[in-house]
């Protein structure tokens, strides 16, 4: 069976996944799931992260590798790590059994205004140029990517611990940026399953990119009608379902030689 490595965000690591890892567990029995973090992010962040996405993929290659897990992969990535999947899927397609992009935007499909919402350009300028505390950081964070903050509230010290333990540098979150937005998706569709997730209550990123996503590319396409861009953190539940779902239909259409 196909390991599944998850793909955090901007300047988020592996622990950020939460309890969604046993979710999927769960719905894809003896799955063997790996979180990894981005170059600069979590257990990585004395490294310097690259300027290209295509570099972050070739990282990822590189430290499966030294891990001993062998490809056929299934990827599971929200924001710029989805970004990664689809540069991983595009480039080394016989490694990548399937893909499932979580509140994505990707160039040329949508305009930068609908990847950060022009309403969240005040709050996020005033905290970078302001002496915010770690815990200012952290609650804009939770309340700008979920729609349940206030249900959320008990993995605040989490996230803090986190930060404390494993501090992004400013360089890092600029270059991870810089790497986002440089970033452009190929003309053509990858030659994998992939399978699209989206939150209409996203006040992030405009939930149309993953609409536009999925009508360039023909995609299977579920949209939560409620939950925030932190889609596994406010209903892991209902992601880790429509994966399963996606793997049946997927897996048992007549004629599907993939495993």
């Amino acid at each position: 069976m196909s390991a599944w490595i998850l793909l955090r965000g901007l300047s988020r690591e592996a622990r950020h996944w939460g309890g969604f890892a046993e979710l999927l567990r769960r719905e894809v029995p003896d799955a063997q799931v790996l979180a990894l973090d981005l170059p600069g992010n979590g257990s990585r962040c004395r490294e310097k992260s690259p300027l290209g996405v295509e570099s972050m993929v070739e990282s990822l290659r590189t430290q499966l590798g030294v891990q001993g897990v062998a490809p056929p992969y299934r990827l599971l990535a929200m924001s710029l790590g989805a970004m990664v999947a689809v540069d991983w899927a595009a480039r080394h397609s016989g490694e990548i059994a399937g893909a499932v992009l979580i509140n994505t935007s990707l160039r040329p499909f949508s305009p930068f205004y609908q990847r950060l919402k022009p309403a969240n350009y005040r709050r996020l300028l005033t905290l970078a140029l302001s002496a915010a505390s770690d815990r200012d950081w952290e609650v804009a964070i939770l309340e700008l990517t979920s729609r349940r903050a206030a249900a959320h509230a008990d993995v605040l010290d989490d996230w803090l611990s986190y930060r404390r333990e494993n501090p992004v540098a400013v360089g890092n979150a600029l270059r991870q940026l810089i790497a986002a937005a440089r970033y452009r998706a190929p003309g053509v569709r990858p030659d994998v399953p992939l399978l699209v997730l989206s939150s209409r209550g996203d006040e992030l990123v405009d939930s149309d990119c993953s609409h536009q996503l999925a009508e360039r590319w023909n995609l299977p396409h579920a949209v939560h009608p409620g939950a925030g861009h932190d889609l596994p953190l406010d209903d892991g539940a209902w992601v880790a379902g429509r994966i399963g779902r996606w793997l049946a239909s997927t897996w048992t259409s007549p004629g599907n030689s993939r495993k």
